[in-house]
């Protein structure tokens, strides 16, 4: 990868950025996917002990012979792409303009094991509706940073890159880029940055949207982890969602299955210890990928689908699962972790709009929307999607943002 540093000067220059990753690293990647050591098959016929071999085999064969980087290269350097140092870390992001007036700027955050690349399919609905199904007054100025730690942007040299300070970046970012008046939305990891800054409410955040819960009303948690009477709604409907992610869990009646969110080996592994896990991970290409497609049942059966059954779920394709994983491997970011403080966070007065996808790890009801968010002013179930619903969805995903924004305008 490369920066262009012509006609920038300065600690909070703007440079040019162009992806260009050496054939020598994507030679070696090849022969480390072909050179993989496989352990036993797995002893039952699904998922319950984690990611099958035959669906990483697949992977790992089209990922040798088939797959072209290059593609997903070409892909990026198509769009406007940048680097500014921030808080002392190189912030990398894509910046598209519409070409429609008075376009609302609006940013929007990754998480984990996502990047700038399951963003990318809704570059064009988002910064061109008309070409997509909407109107010239749904139009988005597009900021698409990678989190400190993620893909082009740089690794932090110290601990203490939570979402907050993730966040008071994004503020100073879009500051930064001259938009005084902007929203923001994320998923995943991406939601607790948003959230963040909605709690820090910086000058010009006008709203957000959030398509995952990262906080929960009290009762809720008192109810998970403190034996607390079960709150309306976590039994009917979260529990049951959480048994259909996690299969082998046979009781939705018990608040295990909520809690198990938390238990994941990821959620408990990568925040606590980086670097033990973070030896494997980069020694291994395929291991990689198995760590990061063991995320969620639901995303991890549409890429099964789609790699042994050639039938993806909307943009959950081979390619552009692989360009993902890809790009973990080739800029060495193979773990990253944000870690809030566990301070109590202030409360949030911005507008706040929220989108249940029904794959979602877990169905956040309305009324636990509102406990968090009193300014809940948009909240909507969409008819299908997932976890990465701006990957599998990016229409779908584009619709819901005009729609829970359109009132900001």
């Amino acid at each position: 990868m490369s920066v262009t540093t012509e006609n920038s000067a300065g600690a909070t220059a703007i440079r040019p950025f162009r992806v260009d990753m050496p054939d020598e690293a994507i030679a070696e990647l090849r022969r480390r996917v072909t050179a993989t050591c496989w352990p036993s098959k797995e002893l039952v016929d699904d998922a319950s002990q984690g990611v099958q071999q035959a669906m990483l085999q697949e992977l790992a064969r089209y990922w040798a012979a088939d797959h072209d980087w290059r593609k997903c290269e070409a892909e990026l350097n198509a769009l406007p792409q940048f680097t500014t140092e921030i808080d002392g870390v190189d912030i990398h992001f894509i910046h598209v303009k519409s070409r429609h007036e008075n376009a609302l700027p609006l940013i929007i955050t990754h998480g984990w094991p996502g990047s700038v690349i399951e963003l990318l399919g809704v570059v064009g609905p988002l910064t061109d509706p008309t070409a997509h199904g909407g109107q010239a007054e749904d139009a988005f100025d597009l900021v698409i940073p990678s989190i400190p730690g993620y893909g082009f942007s740089g690794q932090p040299k110290a601990v203490g890159w939570d979402p907050a300070r993730v966040a008071q970046a994004w503020a100073e970012l879009m500051n930064r880029l001259g938009y005084t008046r902007y929203v923001a939305q994320g998923g995943d990891q991406g939601a607790s940055v948003t959230d963040a800054m909605a709690r820090q409410a910086p000058d010009g955040l006008a709203g957000i949207h959030l398509n995952l819960l990262t906080f929960f009303p009290l009762d809720v948690l008192a109810a998970v982890f403190g034996g607390g009477p079960v709150p309306e709604g976590l039994v009917k409907r979260v529990a049951v969602a959480l048994l259909a992610a996690h299969a082998e869990r046979k009781d939705p009646a018990t608040l295990e299955a909520v809690a198990a969110v938390f238990k994941r080996g990821y959620f408990v592994e990568m925040p606590e210890h980086p670097q033990t896990i973070g030896y494997a991970l980069t020694d291994t290409p395929v291991g990689l990928a198995a760590w990061m497609l063991d995320h969620d049942a639901d995303s991890y059966q549409k890429i099964a689908r789609a790699f042994l059954g050639k039938q993806p779920a909307g943009g959950l394709t081979r390619d552009r699962v692989l360009d993902n994983i890809t790009l973990y491997w080739l800029t060495g970011r193979t773990i990253a972790a944000l870690v809030a403080s566990g301070k109590k966070p202030p409360k949030i007065s911005v507008p706040v709009g929220f989108t249940v996808f029904p794959g979602e790890i877990f169905q956040a009801p309305r009324n636990w929307a509102e406990k968090v968010y009193p300014n809940l002013t948009y909240f909507h179930q969409a008819a299908k999607g997932g976890h990465f619903a701006a990957w599998e969805e990016p229409q779908l995903f584009s619709e819901e943002l005009r729609a829970a924004f359109r009132s900001l305008r």
